[in-house]
This record gives C-alpha cells, structure tokens and sequence, in this order.
C-alpha cells in the first residue's frame, strides 16, 4: 500500500531523514519507534504531504503522493503528534468543519459522524467547546477527525497520549479494528501498546531505519544472553556442584518461599543447558514446577538498539550555512503559528 525509497529530509547540513526505505502493507499494523528526534515525525509528515522530501520517493499504490495531492489525502486519515484544534469551535462543527473540506456528502457525513462519535467515546463533549476540553478528549478529537473520511490507510502520531488507562484500552480495541482492513502506521513510546497493537517493528534512530521486522523476532537480534526462570518444589537445593561444570553461568536471584525454591540463572544465548539443569534436578530427587526462558522486553531491546544509535557525520556537526539557518527559522516558525493559531493539518 506504501512504499518509501531511499527517503530524505536534510535541515541544511542535518539529516533529519537518511535515505529510509520500507514498505507498508494493507492490513496491517505497523509500529514506527524511535527516540525523540531520531526523525520519525519528519518522516510521517513526508508521508502524508506535509513536508516535501529532500530526496527519494513515497509511493501510494506505486504512484507519488505529490501527483495528486487531493486524491492522496483522501486515502489518508493522520493524527499529529500535537494534534491543533480550533479552539472556539464545538466538537460537532469541527467534525462538520473537516467533513466540509473533505466535500462528503451530507448523507454520508451523518453517517460517519455516529460512527466517529461512538467509537472515539464523544457523546459526552459533542456539544462542548473544544478548548474547554481535557487534553484525552482532544485527543480523542484528533482521532475522529482522521478516521471520519474512512481513510485507507492511517499514519497516528502518539494516538493515545493524554488517555487515562479506560480511554486508552478503547481507543486500542479501536485501533486494533480498523488494523483489520486498514493499513495503520502508529508512532508510540508505550511499548506495551507496540507489543499489544502492531504486528510489525520499524525502528528509526538518527534519521536511518535500524530495525525493520516482525515484533516476535526481535529477541534473534540479540546474542548476548537469556534469563532461565526455575521454580522448584525444595528446600534450599544446592546448586554449587552445577555451577562448577558450567561456570559460564550466573545465578541472578534464589530464594525460598516455602516449600518452593525460586531461581534466576544468566545463561549465554548459544548455550542450550535446559536438559543437563532438568538432569541435575532429577538426580537430586528435586520436584520442577515450572522451567523456561524469558523473553526480553520491548523496552529491554529499544534501549538497546538506540543507546548506541548511529554516528552522527561529522558534516552535521559543522555550523549552518545562513541559508539553511533560515530555512529551519522558516520551517519552526510555520510549526508555532500551525499550534498558536490552531490551524489543522489536512
């Protein structure tokens, strides 16, 4: 459905984007990650025509966005990072506001409008001023607004921000619906929403793509070690004659809790000893209630990929040329008026 190739944003002599590519299949839902300012807002604005590219090519169907803006922003439902609104206005005249843009019929937007209404949660506020609004119903706002020309694909900057937990299991459910027939590209630093949500991992850190793969093979890129959890109906078994065949090993934790012993050993990943360990504890009579490895957390693996993170060239390090100086003023000036202002992105 979406295809970036060798995608570029450059600030003068900063990268912002380097040279992305990947794909985005119809659906699916596919998490975008990366630390602040790795370059993945750029990125979701290039996709959605909001910023031009520098260099490289963003493919709806396997033609640029740019050919037909219109057309392509009516296949396209996008929720910002800061999601303006225009303050004044009523929940339903916004909408009603955005419907009109978009030319939907009047027919059509009565029946999108329930549909919004009901599954963004806005009976509550539906006659209330946005800025008098909570920052979650703005949000939940910013969704309707996306979702309401029923969009193709989906590009959601932080969707659930500001949600308290009520809101954001709904609004998951909500997302994970439309993952079913849509292609849905959502940017979180929740990973438990990522590893709840998404079916698929891209990972952006200083403007390249450093990870693009299925979530539940995300361990494989790691070969340092695994944590063996071990739970044993004993007490206080002595495991010191084990260790002295095996010293690459490292008991994390052990302790008894009544009549079960809880163990915690670092194993080496090459290293398979779950069968001398299931061995060991028969010869020794010892009863093994449970016995496996733990996965490492999505948080573990982010940390792990970005702490690191890519050189940055030396070029960027360099002080601006004035032109590119204020072709950044620009740009950040036109971002402040965007959120002042209220103005929406369409």
């Amino acid at each position: 459905m979406i295809e970036i190739k060798n995608l570029s944003r450059h600030f003068g002599a900063l990268k912002a984007v380097d040279e992305i590519s990947f794909s985005v299949g119809s659906g699916t839902i596919t998490g975008f990650l990366g630390p602040n300012g790795a370059g993945k807002t750029t990125a979701m604005r290039m996709m959605v025509g909001y910023l031009q590219p520098s260099a490289g090519s963003i493919l709806l169907d396997g033609k640029s966005i740019f050919a037909d803006p219109i057309a392509t922003s009516a296949r396209i439902g996008y929720l910002p990072e800061h999601n303006p609104l225009y303050d004044e206005m009523i929940t339903q005249e916004i909408l009603r506001y955005i419907a009109d843009l978009r030319k939907m019929p009047a027919a059509r937007f009565t029946q999108r409008l329930k549909y919004v209404v009901e599954n963004c949660g806005l009976q509550d506020v539906l006659y209330q001023r946005v800025g008098t609004l909570s920052k979650g119903y703005r949000q939940r706002v910013g969704l309707a607004m996306a979702i309401l020309h029923d969009p193709e694909i989906l590009i959601l900057d932080e969707p659930t921000s500001g949600l308290d937990p009520n809101q954001i299991l709904e609004i998951r459910e909500l997302i994970r619906s439309l993952g079913t027939q849509k292609t849905v590209l959502l940017s979180s630093h929740i990973m438990q929403e990522v590893q709840a949500l998404c079916d698929r991992v891209l990972i952006i850190n200083k403007g390249k793509i450093i990870v693009d793969d299925e979530i539940g093979k995300l361990n494989s890129y790691f070969k340092d070690y695994q944590v063996l959890h071990l739970e044993l109906e004993a007490e206080n078994p002595d495991f010191s004659e084990f260790l002295e065949y095996h010293p690459e090993l490292e008991i994390l934790s052990q302790a008894q809790e009544g009549e079960y012993f809880k163990l915690q050993i670092r194993v080496p990943a090459e290293l398979d000893i779950k069968y001398d360990l299931a061995r060991f504890i028969s010869e020794n009579g010892w009863l093994i209630v449970s016995l496996y490895a733990q996965q490492k957390s999505l948080e573990e693996i982010f940390h792990s990929l970005t702490k690191e993170g890519i050189a940055v060239p030396e070029q960027a390090l360099e002080p601006l040329p004035k032109d590119a100086e204020a072709e950044i003023a620009e740009e950040m000036s036109s971002v402040e008026d965007h959120e002042d202002e209220g103005e929406q992105e369409i």
